[in-house]
């Protein structure tokens, strides 16, 4: 039972867990400290994205705009656009999927000087996002922070839950967030023990899909998503801190194969 295997992966572990598993096919949902707030890491880039499609959608912005990068503007950290030529034009749509894949930080930091905090947070507010804050870029010297960008497992929850059900800023603008997630090149966490997608090829589709955004600081590590394997769904969000980085990552690729296994041949019981 898939629900008891993760209680015993995080019984193994020192740190704090924060977890919402929710089966969309079943329409089961159990949550573990899903009210707990946690440093949001690179998780936060993912109301940013909501937010930029946000502003497209109310025709503000274009994904086809280009942005030409600033030597400014680049922060160290993930990603790969610090390393690029100041000068290099990209389009919105280019820098939303680098700030995704790769979680570059110096893209995320453009993201939000183009569409703005207030924005952003507003985005959290009406995706439910009750209890989590924005207030900061990524990578900035801050001594004295107004806030700090915090989640729950339980708001990233409803975020996932809306855009899987194509209702998140609008049922285009879900499907095109969806397509960026599955793109992932950070697969260290919750899809590390999952057999390779281009292991079984079926009439040109892989095996299984995550969709999903990984979140890293020292002592904090996320991974959250929403599992495709065959015609099952499921929302997983986890959330760890104050434990070990090697632990944490065992423990989220443990609870990834878990879901894996139980998408495949069980039923959630709760």
């Amino acid at each position: 039972m898939l629900i008891d295997k993760i209680n015993q992966l995080i019984e193994q572990s020192k740190g704090i867990w924060g977890i919402v598993i929710e089966d969309l096919d079943g329409g089961e949902r159990w949550k573990l400290n899903g009210d707990e707030l946690f440093y949001a890491a690179s998780v936060i880039k993912v109301p940013i994205m909501v937010a930029v499609f946000s502003a497209v959608e109310r025709g503000e912005i274009s994904l086809t705009d280009e942005i030409i990068l600033k030597e400014d503007d680049f922060v160290g950290g993930s990603g790969v656009i610090q390393h690029l030529t100041p000068g290099t034009a990209l389009s919105i749509c280019d820098i939303v999927m680098l700030m995704i894949i790769q979680s570059d930080n110096t893209a995320t930091n453009i993201l939000i000087d183009l569409v703005g905090v207030e924005p952003i947070v507003q985005t959290m507010k009406e995706a439910g996002m009750e209890k989590s804050t924005f207030y900061n870029k990524l990578m900035m010297n801050n001594p004295r922070p107004k806030g700090y960008n915090q989640i729950t497992a339980n708001d990233i929850g409803k975020l996932l839950k809306l855009m899987s059900t194509g209702k998140l800023v609008s049922e285009e603008a879900s499907k095109q967030m969806i397509a960026i997630m599955k793109k992932q090149q950070i697969k260290d966490c919750l899809p590390e023990k999952l057999p390779s997608p281009y292991s079984n090829f079926n009439n040109g589709m892989t095996p299984w899909e995550l969709a999903h955004k990984t979140g890293w600081i020292p002592g904090t590590r996320h991974d959250v998503g929403i599992f495709y394997i065959g015609q099952r769904k499921l929302i997983a969000t986890v959330l760890s801190k104050e434990e070990d980085d090697l632990v944490s990552k065992q423990v989220l690729a443990q609870i990834g194969e878990e879901i894996y296994t139980y998408l495949q041949d069980s039923s959630l019981n709760v």
